[in-house]
């Protein structure tokens, strides 16, 4: 009998008691979350006119690869669409919706695959404006911007990767003809992963290494166009193509390239900061880390995207863990929501303070970003150096903390979270991904380790700090002074002097290394544990920091109701309280704190959830994340979580014969020969 399941008009009513008793009021949150009540409307306008046609993504999940990936090219061109249509409406010829609000997750959510012009918009585009001349934009980069032609960025390769300096692609510049010659002489000097180079993009920005007369320059970006742009077959020279199905973002059309003796004039190198005059001469770039300059805004966007992918899956336990009812918490009691156990509330509710710690972190570190380039553009490279610390740090931080905290909110929605029809895994994919992408986390968190000593010995020497790091010389001289009295501030302290104290342990060792004979790159790798733990703990110093900054003294804070200040208050607590004891054996080694102050600590944790436990719907309401973005039947608005689980199991192709093809194929005959086997030896 063929069953089919309507989905209720109604809210569930253990979701609606929940917004019922809520202490304030979502929307105050949803305006504070996305800046101002103009950015909460444009937001809701885009997610309303976007998604108003948008198909079940459960079935795109049920596609062939080849359908997938060509499903994936006309969703992105209708984001593009309704995106420039909105611009058009709301400010023709302005920036602030086409491209700028291409990222958000309303436009995710119409690529259930991935985009594969993601790379396009945020990199290729970019770079030509930022590292090429006035000329070369309008060569290339209006074009891009219009979509006349579709670039990608072609950075890593087949056998190298975070480690540029290593990239083995090679650019050799001949006079006579005023081209580079462009060569990836092995196997592993293919380029490998950008997203859109398989099949979608017929333009890349190429990062090789530089020769004039064999003699190497370091990496530069060269313009290189890979395929006709009326067949759309690959150019002479050019061997292009896709790297193949994987964990997540199939739709995104990653590739690969090979280059054999190509030529591209000399102008298509970008030379904004740099330049190869026609004689040969070489003009060195001011600052050289401005040749990783288009990265470090991708760093800047992969913290943010990992920080609203933590509160979207967030979102969809906390609603499902006010739905689910199990496990009698006193004998004879009925079964509770499972959000009443203290061991969900400890699953669930601090990761909503993690991701809005790490949204606070990320907008700032926006803005530096946008300050950065501004400076830039006057020639003042000043910032580059802390813009490149904090999106490293800040990179690893959130892409680890999201990875790792939506796989626990996964199995805080039991085996349901395990079904795709919850989307908890598909958001899983794409935050774990982050993790190896634009900087594999464990190469970063050197780099940072390598900042923070530096930073220690400028601090030792006197000299100023950057901005982000001058608690490493408030905390230099050791916690000694330090009196513990459990305050936020307090609370900060203790993680800036354990960042501290281990920087200086790092520091030591190094130096003990460099004595021992090694060379600095040998002690550097050898040190490689201290470091990358002085990292790790500079990363929660400075989210911390931060998000005691925002709640307490941020922008408008006179203008929020005393409800919702004491709900963000509430949720410092909680993150503060939850990185102490995360990071308590780091803390302990630096800070002397009692058994008892502990004891106290571990109260206030479990007193803070069970002040937030009424108002985490409320919270989660307030990221204000539609049912289409998170696309998830576990975390419908209306609570309606089995009949959505059950319709989405309706869905799935085997369901649409009462009798799958493969029982009369194989399993029948497996059947019958085990059966008439069975009867002959019982002949016997």
């Amino acid at each position: 009998m063929e069953k089919k399941i309507q989905i209720p008009n109604s809210v569930n009513p253990d979701i609606a008691i929940e917004r019922k008793n809520a202490s304030f009021d979502p929307e105050e949150m949803a305006i504070w979350y996305y800046g101002s009540k103009e950015n909460l409307s444009m937001k809701r306008i885009i997610v309303k006119e976007s998604c108003e046609d948008l198909d079940d993504p459960l079935l795109y999940e049920f596609l062939s690869y080849e359908d997938m990936a060509s499903l994936a090219i006309k969703c992105a061109i209708d984001s593009i669409k309704n995106i420039r249509a909105l611009q058009e409406r709301f400010n023709p010829g302005g920036s602030e919706i086409y491209p700028a609000r291409l990222g958000d997750n309303a436009i995710n959510v119409l690529t259930p695959g991935g985009n594969p012009f993601t790379v396009h918009i945020l990199m290729f585009t970019r770079a030509l404006r930022e590292q090429g001349t006035p000329e070369q934009y309008e060569k290339f980069g209006r074009r891009a911007d219009n979509c006349e032609i579709i670039g990608t960025f072609a950075q890593t390769e087949l056998g190298h990767g975070t480690y540029l300096k290593g990239l083995e692609a090679r650019a050799d510049y001949d006079r006579r003809t005023e081209e580079f010659v462009l060569n990836t002489p092995k196997l592993t000097s293919y380029k490998w992963w950008p997203g859109g180079l398989g099949q979608t993009s017929n333009y890349c920005i190429v990062v090789a290494q530089l020769y004039i007369d064999n003699e190497p320059k370091g990496i530069q970006m060269f313009v290189v166009q890979i395929r006709d742009e009326e067949t759309h077959m690959p150019l002479p020279g050019v061997h292009v193509g896709e790297i193949g199905k994987k964990v997540g973002y199939n739709g995104v059309n990653h590739g690969f390239l090979g280059l054999r003796d190509y030529r591209v004039p000399r102008l298509n190198m970008l030379m904004r900061n740099q330049q190869v005059l026609a004689d040969g001469t070489y003009v060195k770039s001011p600052v050289s880390q401005l040749s990783y300059y288009p990265m470090m805004f991708v760093r800047c966007m992969v913290a943010r995207m990992c920080a609203e992918m933590l509160a979207q899956v967030a979102t969809i336990t906390t609603r499902f863990s006010v739905i689910r009812r199990q496990s009698p918490i006193d004998e004879g009691d009925g079964e509770p929501k499972i959000l009443e156990h203290m061991t969900q509330q400890m699953k669930v509710i601090p990761e909503i303070a993690t991701s809005i710690a790490y949204s606070l972190a990320a907008k700032n570190l926006r803005s530096l970003y946008d300050e950065t380039s501004e400076a830039i553009m006057r020639q003042d490279f000043s910032r580059l150096p802390e813009l490149h610390a904090l999106a490293c740090i800040l990179k690893v931080s959130c892409s680890y903390d999201a990875t790792y905290g939506i796989e626990r909110l996964r199995q805080g929605c039991g085996g349901h979270g395990f079904l795709t029809a919850g989307n908890v895994g598909t958001i899983f994919s794409m935050a774990s991904a982050a993790c190896t992408y634009e900087g594999e986390n464990s190469v970063l968190y050197l780099q940072v380790g390598k900042i923070l000593m530096k930073a220690w010995a400028d601090a030792m020497a006197g000299k100023q700090l950057m901005p982000t790091l001058m608690y490493i010389k408030d905390c230099s001289s050791g916690a000694e002074s330090f009196k513990w009295k459990g305050t936020w501030q307090c609370l900060v302290k203790a993680i800036q002097y354990a960042c501290v104290g281990s920087i200086r342990v790092a520091f030591a060792s190094f130096n003990s290394r460099l004595k021992q004979g090694h060379s600095q790159s040998v002690a550097v790798s050898k040190t490689g544990q201290e470091l990358t733990k002085a990292a790790e703990l500079h990363g929660r110093a400075y989210v911390a920091a931060n998000f005691h900054q925002e709640v307490m003294h941020g922008r408008n804070k006179e203008q929020r109701s005393p409800q919702f200040q004491r709900v963000l208050e509430n949720l410092l607590e909680l993150h503060l309280l939850q990185i102490f004891f995360r990071h308590l054996g780091d803390i302990l080694r630096f800070v002397h704190i009692s058994e008892d102050d502990i004891a106290s600590l571990q109260t206030r944790l479990e007193e803070v959830l069970k002040k937030l436990r009424p108002d985490a719907v409320a919270i989660t309401d307030g990221f204000d994340f539609e049912d289409k973005v998170l696309s998830s039947a576990l975390g419908c608005y209306d609570g309606n979580v089995y009949e959505r689980l059950f319709q989405a199991a309706l869905k799935h192709p085997l369901n649409k014969k009462p009798v799958a093809d493969f029982y009369e194929l194989h399993l029948k005959p497996f059947m019958r020969e085990n059966a008439a086997k069975a009867g002959a030896n019982a002949k016997l």
